[in-house]
Order: structure tokens, then C-alpha cells, then sequence
């Protein structure tokens, strides 16, 4: 479902993103009609694929099988620590699973990733609507089964999704608090009800995300365990061989029960998948190099401009290539801990901002490869351009009093510096913001009324931030706030950020094509705030904020959808809770040429372990076969 290079997505501009796909033959669904047995839903009826469709357009049937897929995950990878795992109970808060483990289960539907939001059946044959809109019928597959031949139940979809409600991690447990209950209604037959208050778009969150477990399996094990023994699951995938920190291999099920249905045909043709793990990104390119992992993403700019020139992509058996980003908005920024009393003035939180020089850092670090983001949704057609709407200011006027002037006027934008990496005009303008904040000078370092000092400690877990922070620390240390990098093992980053156990941290996430209020309500809504394990970092909490997603459960179209959010951006962006860092148009991708793939990539996902193939000609001809 997620992959590295999925975590880092290109934002496109407006209508281009959503008209990317105008030219398809679309099937209006009357915007997923009541008391119909349907085949797939969309935020807004539009399907690409028909009842009767053979496979998704972006599989490869005849592909050849076989093969090993080695690769390091991403260090991005849904801000989920890569780096090491001490479990494979992916369920739940309480330790470190691997990446992948989502591969190994099935789910009542999956996610066509060359549109922006369609969800097909898949353990469910067909998915009926009530005329309230508050339940969810589900008619399961016969062919359905688990690793072990028992069939799929109804019993089993109920457990599944009432076990996560009550103890899954919040990623999971958050989006089903408005689910009543899942009821069985026949061995084949299960409905989710939900209580009224959900938006209509909430299945498109639930309907893929849930893995469905076995209920015989968790009668004998505790669901919420730290083990390293594979859960009885029944998806394409299952866990073959492993060393906790340090490796673990996927091989693919001979007897998948679906791999000849629609929605799995054509996918999964590697036999292995092997994640290698490594603490320090330089090993985990030494290993490249030397062809143990076969396939890289490369996130850093300077390796990609100066050290990609090794014997093995001089003689051509390593390859290079840019794959476009995907048509989704995404976001990449650091996190303002609100929480703590010292960074709770919006003022000194946009002085910190001012502090940053991305021109200095672009052209000297980063060799130029990125355009400064503005907001987190920069680029697509939800970032808010110019001057409010008439529409954006219907949704924005009755909230006057409580947000900022500066959300009426034309959006707000970073300051662009004059790249010398001491812009006097930055500096000068954060000072006198933190003077208005209540910080004076003593000693050359700001303190509050009670002569507290401001201090700032940047939470990573790599080596490579300390270099792009030396600069932003030395400008912080200008104007008084005593600035430091504190660099920690991946165990204690991922258990830090879950209990919000910082000052500024990093993250990059990507929202869906068509976002939805409940995978955004982790974010931004101020219930999320104070819940160890979301994703709202910076304790947002915002009336205001609070009120735009509830409108966002009720837009009718995308053009609402669009509006809603173009006002939430404009909230956003005058609190200064996130500071906006940058982004690239292009993956960059190194591959040992061992490798086939269908052009062109699809459009909202990059999920190269599932729609690749080992072509044995390639390997033979560098030595791989």
C-alpha cells in the first residue's frame, strides 16, 4: 500500500491534477448510489473501471515471475522509523513493525492507484449502501481465504474492524470512532454502522485500511503482543525469514486465493521481497554499490549531484532515471511543538521560521534541486493562491474575531531571503517579533518574564540533518535562541514523536488526491492533539480549523472540496505551526538494470515492489541471473 517513494509526492497544480484523467472513460455511479450492489466508490461517483473490468491498467498479466526485490525502505516512510523493527505486530502503538507488513493481509477493498480516490471490492464481492447513509453492507468472496485454507468469514471482517476500533493504533482506530458496530448478518454478509456523524467519505478511509484478521488465530494469541511470529493473515505476501534490526524477506503465496481476480491480477511478480536495514544512510548506499540491495531512492540531493560516479554505473550496469512524483498533495516540514509553554505565541513561532534560509541552503547543500514549499499542500490544487475567494470568504468571515487579519489578505507566503545565509532583513524582522512576544535580551540570549531563556532542540535520527541544520542553528543562535541538534537512535525518535517529547522534529506525509476529513483529523483537529501516536505534532488546536473539517464532511463536489480546504491552508498558514521545508518534482531512482516495469507509472502511487518484474535477459547480461 505504501512504498518509499510514495511518502514524497510532486503537488500539481489545480485542475491538471484531477484532468489528468478526464480523457478515461469514466462511469458515473450517481455519486455512489443507496440500495445498489456496487463494485467500487469514489468520493464523487466517478469510477474508471467498470463491473466487469479484467485487471487494473497499470498491471502487468503476462509479466514474467520470479526474482528478488532487495531494497533499504525509505528514511520517509510515513514518518515510520525504517531504520530497525522489534516486531511484526503492526496493529497496534506499542513497538516497531517493518514496512510491507500491510502487503500480507487482505482488505475488503484496495485502492486503484491511477485514480485520485476510486476504492474496488476485493474480499468483498459487492458493497450496498443504506438510503441513510449510515451503513455499509459488504457481500464477501467465497474464494476467500487465509494462508492456512480456512475460509474469510463475515465473523472475521466484524473482529477485525471492531478489535481495531478498541485497541488499534490510533492511525487505524481513529477513522472507525463513528462506527457503532460490525454486525454479521449471514456467514458471507457484514455490515459496518456507523452512528450518523460520519461523513459520507468516511469508507473511502476504512473500506482499504483495515487488514482483515482471523478470528481463530486471535482466540489463541493476544491481539495488542510485541512478537516476532507472523499473525495468520491472507493476503499476496507472507513473512519467510527474518533478524529483528537488521533484515526480513517477504515470500509471495504460490496459492494466493485471489492473484487471478481483477484486482490482484498482474501484480506481485518478484518471489521475494528482502528489506535490509541499516542505521546510517551511507552504509545502506555501500550496499548498493556493492549489489546486495538492487533498487535505491535517493532522497539526498548532494549524493545524487556528486556521488552516484561508482565502477558499476560507469560500465552501465547500475542505472539512473527520474520518475515523475504523483499527482497527490503531499507535505514536508518541521513540526512547532505548541504544547510547550515556550513555543505557544504564534509570534515566536514565525520569528523561528524567518530564521531558515532555504536559498542559501538550496544552492549550497542542495545543489539547487528544490523549490521552497509554502504551505502543506504547495503546489496542488488545494494550496491557497492570492486573494480569498467569495466562496473561501463565506466559510472564513463568521470566524473573523478568532483568526488573524492576514488570513483575508493574499496568502502568506515564506520569506524568500537574498541567499547569503545572514539576510540582516530576516533577522531583523525576527527580533522585533519576538520582542512583541514578551523575549528580551540578557547576556545575548532571549529570556521571558521570568528569565527563562528560549531554546530550541532539533529532534533527527540521521547524521545528514546535522548538516542541513548547521546553518538554520547559527541564524537562531543571531537573534538570541540557543539552538541545538540532537541526534538520537530510531527506537527513541519514533517513541519521542509518539509522545510529542520534543521542540521541532521533521516529517514528511502525503494526503490523498481527494483528501477527506477523517485522514486529515489526525493532522489538524484539536481532538488529535493530545493523542500519543497521531500525527498532529505541533498540538494543534484550533476552534476554527475544528469547524472547516466538519465542513469538509459535507461538500458535494471537488470544486467544495477545493474551497474548503483553500480556507483551511489560509488558517494554517498564519499560525505558523508548521514551518513549510521543500520539495522535488522527480523521484530519483538508481537500479541495478535487472528490471521491467509498464509505462507510464500510475499516476497516484509508486509502489515498485508490487508492479515491477525481474527480467532474467537483463540480469544474465550483468551478472545478476
Amino acid at each position: 500500500m505504501v512504498f518509499g517513494p510514495f511518502t514524497r509526492r510532486q503537488f500539481m497544480a489545480g485542475a491538471a491534477a484531477f484532468g489528468a484523467n478526464a480523457a478515461l472513460t469514466h462511469i458515473s455511479l450517481a455519486a455512489n448510489p443507496t440500495g445498489t450492489k456496487l463494485h467500487g466508490l469514489s468520493s464523487f461517483g466517478d469510477l474508471k473501471y467498470g463491473p466487469d473490468y479484467k485487471h487494473f491498467d497499470y498491471a502487468q498479466p503476462d509479466a514474467p515471475q520470479g526474482g528478488t526485490f532487495a531494497f533499504n525502505p525509505s528514511y520517509w516512510y510515513f514518518n515510520q522509523n525504517a531504520q530497525t523493527f522489534n516486531t511484526l505486530n503492526s496493529f497496534v502503538l506499542r513497538g516497531e513493525a517493518p514496512p510491507r507488513m500491510e502487503l500480507c493481509f487482505d482488505y475488503l477493498m484496495v485502492w486503484a492507484i491511477d485514480e485520485p480516490d476510486a476504492l474496488y471490492c476485493a474480499v468483498a464481492k459487492s458493497v450496498e449502501i443504506s438510503e441513510d447513509r449510515n451503513t455499509y453492507r459488504f457481500t464477501l468472496r467465497e474464494e476467500a481465504r487465509f494462508h492456512d485454507g480456512n475460509p474469510v468469514s463475515a465473523e472475521d471482517v466484524a473482529f477485525s474492524y471492531s478489535t481495531i476500533a478498541e485497541k488499534g493504533h490510533p492511525h487505524l482506530s481513529q477513522p472507525l470512532r463513528y462506527l457503532n458496530e460490525a454486525v454479521v448478518i449471514a456467514d458471507d454478509v457484514v455490515e459496518l454502522r456507523f452512528n450518523g456523524k460520519q461523513s459520507d467519505r468516511v469508507i473511502l478511509t476504512v473500506a482499504n485500511s483495515v487488514p482483515i484478521l482471523s478470528t481463530a488465530y486471535y482466540s489463541n494469541h493476544e491481539f495488542d503482543a510485541t512478537t516476532l511470529t507472523m499473525p495468520l493473515a491472507s493476503g499476496p505476501w507472507r513473512i519467510d525469514r527474518l533478524k529483528a534490526g537488521t533484515f526480513v524477506e517477504y515470500a509471495k503465496v504460490k496459492d494466493y486465493w485471489a492473484k487471478n481476480l481483477p484486482f490482484a491480477k498482474g501484480l506481485n511478480h518478484f518471489d521475494r521481497l528482502r528489506i535490509d536495514f541499516y542505521r546510517e544512510r551511507t552504509a545502506a548506499f555501500e550496499a548498493f554499490k556493492k549489489g546486495n540491495i538492487n533498487w535505491r531512492e535517493e532522497f539526498t540531493s548532494k549524493v545524487w549531484a556528486t556521488e552516484y560516479d561508482f565502477p558499476a554505473i560507469n560500465d552501465g550496469r547500475v542505472k539512473l532515471q527520474l520518475f515523475s512524483e504523483e499527482l497527490r498533495p503531499s507535505m514536508q516540514g518541521w513540526a512547532v511543538n505548541s504544547r510547550k509553554q515556550k513555543f505557544a505565541n504564534p509570534l515566536t513561532r514565525e520569528a523561528i521560521g524567518l530564521c531558515f534560509d532555504f536559498e542559501w541552503t538550496n544552492e549550497n547543500l542542495f545543489h539547487g534541486a528544490y523549490t521552497r514549499s509554502q504551505t502543506l499542500f504547495a503546489s496542488s490544487p488545494f494550496e491557497a493562491i492570492g486573494e480569498p475567494s467569495p466562496e473561501e470568504l463565506k466559510l472564513l468571515e463568521p470566524f473573523r474575531d478568532q483568526i488573524a487579519t492576514n488570513v483575508f489578505e493574499p496568502a502568506f507566503q515564506q520569506h524568500a531571503s537574498d541567499g547569503s545565509g545572514n539576510d540582516r532583513k530576516a533577522l531583523r524582522k525576527a527580533t522585533k517579533l519576538l520582542n512583541q512576544a514578551g523575549w528580551t535580551r540578557q547576556n545575548g540570549k532571549l529570556v521571558d518574564a521570568k528569565g527563562e531563556p528560549l531554546t530550541i532542540e532539533f529532534l533527527i535520527r540521521s547524521p545528514i540533518f546535522e548538516r542541513i541544520l548547521a546553518k538554520y542553528v547559527e541564524n537562531l543562535g543571531k537573534v538570541g535562541i540557543a539552538a541545538s541538534i540532537n541526534l538520537v537512535d530510531p527506537s527513541q525518535f519514533q517513541s519521542r514523536i509518539e509522545e510529542f517529547d520534543f521542540d521541532i522534529m521533521a516529517i514528511a506525509h502525503s494526503f490523498g488526491a481527494s483528501p477527506t476529513a477523517e485522514s486529515m483529523r489526525q493532522f489538524l483537529h484539536s481532538d488529535s492533539a493530545s493523542r500519543e501516536g497521531s500525527f498532529n505534532y505541533p498540538g494543534i488546536q484550533s476552534p476554527v480549523l475544528d469547524a472547516l473539517l466538519d465542513r469538509m464532511d459535507k461538500v458535494a463536489n471537488r470544486e467544495e472540496l477545493t474551497t474548503v480546504l483553500h480556507a483551511m491552508d489560509r488558517v494554517l498558514r498564519s499560525l505558523h505551526l508548521w514551518i513549510p521545508n521543500w520539495y522535488a518534482a522527480n523521484h530519483r531512482v538508481a537500479y541495478w538494470d535487472m528490471f521491467g516495469w509498464k509505462d507510464p507509472k500510475p499516476d497516484y502511487q509508486f509502489p515498485v515492489e508490487t508492479i515491477w518484474w525481474f527480467d532474467i535477459e537483463k540480469a544474465r547480461a550483468i551478472g545478476k541471473a
